[in-house]
């Protein structure tokens, strides 16, 4: 367990907006920041993050929390190790009593999978400073002018050239050969078992926080009939098509500089990392996926794409160009000369050389690659046409309007051909790629359609109390502590005469008021979070006079602690859709606190006063007929009450 100590001293020391950038790229807006969800794929920002508050929330998910939380969603990871990663960040000692083997038996597979790898990556840069590891890992490595500061950073390692030299290490350990073998760190065959990287040279790859979820293997021996590279096996941890090699070490440089690097292998972006160029990640031999492009584009929208200068590292860097641009990001290619790559430039050249390659060779994808098939198409029109017809189905790919026709208007000057020709190309595609779009979503409603769906659920109905309850524990949220003047009604009956109301201005805080006004009508809430969070928010006022939202959401149960996050978050979502560019201006609840309050415990009152009467009309059909005059006499008095507090709803707000 971790003690309490060091749990209260990350919440104290831990800032939303520093922790979630290091994951996503964050814009100011207004008080908060926005930025692009990294929990769904999405082109306009929906998640705010909000400084004052110390909490976000993902309107595209639904999700919310403060810097915990969001570690926990983000990396899958355990309230534990959330609070040990962010004790790290900042430096905070980690107290914690002992587990138990009991404790260490409850671990989760997926939680045993992550600790196994952590293992490896350890054993594996051991190795290293063996016998066997240092005559050819490390002599490997330093051929590769890796230093040895570099290989401690991105803990390069060696698996020794035995057929279970780690197997017995990690069951020796204490590790099952259950989760061995499911991370795919040992292959087990019948009743034998042996290490599915033997005698290669080892690169962990690392999710977004750092987190060992597979590796890399180079084989050295070119002698055996094997597979030059060996990645991890796909597995409940690790899935390639969703992991960029580098991206832990290059998150904060791409998000600094607003630009990454794309490469192909793992020394790629070694090299270029010693080398002083931080922001570089690689695909890991594998085809660029729209995954891998969603985790770059959480951090910047820029991309240069760096490739061999062989005729395969071209057509690889034009199969990712597409993907690339569907995403809405903006892409650019840079090709090494022939024979050097980003590895072996980086390696014989300086940071400041580096730099300026590629800056002065960096071009746009309509450059590139309508240079390319340029010098494919030469003297050959029916070629020609069909390198054009390429250029504009890439172009087609691009989200933004204006983009597009930037594009078209660039590739009529560079092919020589006219606009109009290319533009009525363009609408073609877009068009045929719509009408497909069309055909495919009625296919799919037809299907559906001759489907029986048995109990069919009746459609949603708002529940008007769920909404006032949530309301009031809104409004406690994010006004509580204030001072509001609020006028108040008395009723006098000065000597017997006709009833007279009193109306009188009473300053006090938010919470008193509604604390009161709910205690004399003796409301009770029916929704079971909001009926658990109203004392524990008034206890809190009570005693304190005001809340810090971050400590209650500490204390709370997880889920508990996303409804606050929704409620106050909630209040910032209309910033999300810009209405002030659209000469749309919203009324902040923030200027009308009291009446915003007044308002919520009147419709609170009426519709209390509905269901009275709803319960007494009921009492009615089953009642004897002497009892019908005083039940109506209650129904008379409700529905004036009632009208009055219409009346008092019906104002200019």
């Amino acid at each position: 367990m971790i003690a309490r100590t060091t749990v209260d001293a990350v919440f104290d020391a831990a800032r939303v907006e520093e922790v979630i950038g290091d994951f996503v790229q964050l814009k100011k807006s207004g008080s908060n920041f926005k930025g692009l969800s990294p929990f769904s794929d999405e082109r306009t920002p929906s998640f705010m993050v909000s400084p004052v508050k110390q909490i976000w929330k993902d309107f595209s998910s639904g999700k919310g929390g403060n810097a915990v939380t969001f570690i926990m969603e983000h990396e899958h990871f355990t309230f534990p190790e959330a609070i040990k990663y962010l004790a790290n960040k900042y430096g905070i000692e980690v107290e914690e009593t002992e587990q138990t083997d009991e404790q260490k038996q409850m671990q989760d597979e997926k939680e045993s999978m992550f600790l196994v790898s952590k293992f490896a990556a350890e054993w594996f840069a051991g190795q290293l400073k063996t016998e066997e590891g240092r005559a050819i890992g490390y002599s490997y490595f330093k051929e590769r002018g890796f230093s040895d500061e570099t290989i401690k950073y991105f803990e390069l390692g060696y698996s020794p050239d035995q057929w279970d030299a780690f197997t017995n290490a990690a069951v020796k350990a204490g590790y099952k050969l259950d989760f061995l073998e499911k991370t795919g760190l040992t292959i087990i065959k019948d009743d034998k078992q042996f290490d599915r990287f033997k005698g290669r040279v080892m690169f962990p790859i690392r999710s977004m926080s750092g987190r060992v979820l597979g590796f890399g293997g180079r084989i050295l021996d070119s002698s055996k009939k094997a597979a030059k590279y060996l990645n991890s096996p796909q597995s409940e941890i690790y899935d390639k098509s969703k992991v960029l090699y580098g991206i832990y070490e290059a998150k904060q440089a791409m998000a600094k500089e607003d630009l990454c690097y794309l490469v192909e292998g793992y020394t790629d972006v070694i090299q270029l990392y010693q080398a002083g160029i931080q922001n570089v990640v690689s695909s890991s031999g594998t085809a660029l996926t729209t995954e891998q492009i969603r985790l770059i584009s959480r951090l910047t929208k820029n991309i240069t794409v760096l490739y061999d200068g062989d005729a395969a590292g071209l057509r690889a860097a034009i199969r990712g160009i597409d993907l690339i641009l569907e995403a809405g990001m903006n892409v650019r290619v840079c090709t090494f000369p022939e024979g050097e790559d980003p590895d072996s430039f980086a390696k014989s050249h300086t940071e400041s050389e580096i730099r300026t390659f590629l800056k002065d060779h960096a071009v746009d994808f309509i450059r590139f690659k309508s240079g390319l098939l340029k010098d494919e198409a030469a003297g050959d029109p029916i070629k020609k046409a069909g390198m054009i017809r390429e250029i504009v189905q890439s172009i087609s790919k691009i989200p933004d309007e204006i983009s597009r026709e930037v594009y078209v208007q660039e590739s009529a000057a560079i092919l020589d051909i006219g606009e109009d020709v290319l533009f009525s190309t363009l609408a073609q595609m877009r068009n045929a790629e719509v009408n497909e779009t069309r055909k495919k979503n009625r296919r799919e409603q037809e299907s559906q359609t001759m489907q029986k769906v048995p109990n069919a659920p009746a459609a949603s109905v708002i529940d008007r109390r769920e909404v006032l309850e949530r309301n009031i524990i809104r409004i406690l949220l994010l006004y509580g502590e204030r001072d509001e003047e609020f006028i108040e009604e008395y009723i006098q009956e000065p000597d017997g005469n006709m009833i007279e109301v009193i109306k009188k201005k009473e300053s006090k805080p938010v919470y008193e008021k509604i604390f009161l006004d709910l205690q004399e009508d003796e409301v009770e809430f029916s929704n079971a979070y909001f009926k658990n969070l109203y004392p524990k928010l008034i206890d809190i006022f009570l005693m304190q006079g005001k809340i810090d939202v971050n400590t209650v959401m500490s204390e709370l149960e997880d889920q508990e602690a996303q409804l606050i996050a929704d409620l106050i978050m909630d209040e910032d979502r209309y910033q999300l859709s810009r209405w002030e560019e659209k000469q749309i201006f919203v009324k902040q609840k923030d200027d009308t606190v009291a009446t915003y309050v007044t308002d919520t415990i009147l419709n609170f009152r009426r519709l209390m006063i509905a269901e009275k009467v709803k319960a007494l009309y009921t009492d009615l059909k089953s009642s004897v007929e002497e009892d019908n005059v005083e039940a109506l006499t209650s129904v008379i008095d409700y529905n004036k009450l009632n009208q009055h507090l219409g009346k008092r709803l019906n104002r200019v707000i």
